[in-house]
């Protein structure tokens, strides 16, 4: 798999906020609590995208790396072997959350990030990304665990 780097994109104003604007649009009128982002990338989004929404933000990261009491995750072999964690008062149970991230390949960490925030009581709305991977069955994995994963464009391998 070809590496695909954002960064040019968060760089142009008006490209990062056309980005941010369309990974919200299936959610307008909705009521979303905090936006969740998957570590990297999807903190920057997912902090753009609660910012735009005024709602909070949930840093969804690598295992290990939160200070303070944190809930762990399970596996995800994108993330080395390690899991991610959330800090166990990131959200309130019952609260509306989006989850983001840059690209979605193949949805190990996606999976891992939402059965952390539903062990918290989460209601997960959906998830958005920039790009998939659709050779790699990410959108698959997360429709099949009950959710919509919307994303701006699919990236394949030439």
């Amino acid at each position: 798999m070809t590496y695909r780097d954002v960064t040019a994109l968060f760089g142009d104003a008006r490209g990062f906020r056309l980005a941010v604007d369309r990974m919200l649009r299936p959610y307008a009128g909705r009521e979303i609590d905090k936006v969740a982002g998957l570590e990297g990338y999807g903190f920057i989004l997912g902090g753009a995208i609660a910012h735009r929404l005024g709602c909070g933000f949930i840093p969804v990261g690598r295992a290990g790396r939160a200070p303070g009491t944190a809930v762990a995750g399970p596996h995800c072999p994108e993330y080395a072997e390690a899991g991610v964690e959330i800090h166990e008062d990131a959200v309130e149970a019952g609260e509306t959350v989006l989850l983001v991230d840059d690209f979605l390949a193949r949805g190990g960490s996606v999976e891992a990030g939402i059965r952390s925030l539903e062990r918290l009581g989460a209601d997960i709305c959906g998830c958005s990304f920039i790009g998939d991977f659709p050779e790699l069955h990410g959108r698959h994995r997360i429709n099949e665990l009950g959710f919509e994963a919307h994303v701006l464009c699919e990236l394949r391998e030439e």
